[in-house]
């Protein structure tokens, strides 16, 4: 939908100009432009920026629409509600899950009693799609399923177009990995592939989402290399289309190291180290060194060099990495409890066992209250802080 609303302006952009042309060789003055055709051209190029990876100037963009559809259509008007949930999305890739969400409710809030145009079901099934994927961002995953489920129901039962379909689909497989149900995840995610992949061609952008998104899933199975084809095609088709440089290319790409370096063979882990140094640079030069995607894959990296033996190293990155999440995600998420669990683990290697249990007993209590008592993640979590705690 912000797609073709986009479209819809440049449309009419291009078509103002062509009057403007005729008008100016008849010798008239032109009316003045309505305020509304600049916030469509500005919602347009927000749109343009995101996609090219480029959320700072994106917001500002989004920021001047907003103001002047709420002051010439009105703050409860569906065009307000459009750039609300672009908004929603910037602040997302910038990091600002918690602003994010305010934006994406409040769209939510404008469009629940708008009914008699499909359009207004695609912007609905769009809002709950992106409450649900900002909660998961925030690692709320137990409150992200309802809001994912509902786009999906509004996408099945209003008959929403083949993407609004693939997107609901694969937003609510994200929850379902994150929860551990694989198999529906799995489910989920070869649905939305099939679909997208028939309308989009099979080297779209978004068929690279959910190439990485099945090895995302392999890898939270443990079948590491079972994910690898998955993850090598992902960066490939997103790289022939995004180039090199860009921040998904570099999600994909520190993905794909992630099963590699989880293999255990030399040259896959110097492969995966490669990776994850070139993820990195990307984030840091677009992102900013603050972002969460660096906390996570540098936390990620010191994982690998600890495994292989450079310990030194790993733990001064472990140190920034968990210095990177607290600040981006805040004290309590399950991401930041894993890089808490990592360096406990390496401590515990090193003999200091008395360090590993503070740094295990830090991650449990963010496990518990993100994830609950029964996660993997936290019965993992804590077997280790009890083997733990008899050395010390």
């Amino acid at each position: 939908t912000a797609r073709a609303v986009a479209a819809a302006a440049a449309a009419a952009a291009a078509a103002a100009a062509a009057v403007a042309i005729v008008a100016a060789s008849r010798g008239r003055r032109m009316p003045a432009r309505d305020p509304t055709d600049r916030a469509c051209d500005l919602h347009a190029r927000a749109m343009a920026l995101r996609d090219e990876g480029r959320p700072i100037p994106a917001k500002r963009a989004c920021l001047r629409a907003l103001r002047l559809f709420e002051d010439h259509e009105g703050p409860r008007h569906p065009d307000v509600a459009n750039v609300l949930l672009e908004l929603a999305a910037i602040e997302g890739n910038l990091g600002a899950y918690s602003e994010g969400l305010l934006l994406a409710r409040r769209a939510l809030r404008i469009l629940a009693p708008l009914r008699g145009d499909v359009v207004f079901d695609q912007l609905r099934c769009q809002a709950l799609g992106r409450i649900g994927s900002l909660y998961v961002a925030r690692g709320d995953y137990a409150r992200a399923r309802e809001p994912q489920a509902r786009a999906l129901t509004i996408a099945e039962k209003k008959k929403l177009g083949a993407d609004d379909l693939a997107t609901a689909l694969n937003g609510l497989a994200v929850v379902y990995k994150y929860t551990s149900r694989f198999a529906e995840a799995e489910r989920l995610y070869r649905r939305a592939l099939a679909i997208t992949k028939r309308v989009r061609g099979a080297r779209d952008p978004e068929v690279a989402t959910i190439l990485h998104n099945l090895g995302g899933l392999e890898h939270s199975r443990g079948r590491f290399a079972k994910g690898e084809p998955f993850a090598r095609r992902s960066v490939a088709v997103r790289q022939a289309a995004l180039g090199a440089h860009h921040p998904d290319v570099a999600a994909d790409v520190a993905a794909l190291a992630a099963l590699l370096g989880a293999q255990g063979a030399p040259a896959k882990q110097r492969e995966a180290e490669a990776l994850y140094r070139r993820a990195l640079d990307v984030f840091v030069r677009r992102l900013g060194p603050a972002h969460f995607e660096v906390g996570f894959n540098l936390g990620q990296l010191a994982a690998l060099l600890h495994v292989t033996g450079r310990l030194g190293e790993a733990s001064k990155l472990y140190l920034r990495a968990t210095r990177v999440l607290r600040r981006a995600l805040g004290p309590r998420h399950p991401v930041l409890a894993l890089a808490l669990t990592n360096f406990a683990a390496m401590r515990a290697e090193q003999g200091r066992a008395r360090d590993a249990v503070v740094l295990y007993r830090r991650a449990l209590a963010m496990y518990r209250a993100t994830l609950g008592p029964a996660h993997a993640e936290t019965r993992a979590c804590a077997f280790a802080l009890r083997g733990t705690n008899k050395q010390a």
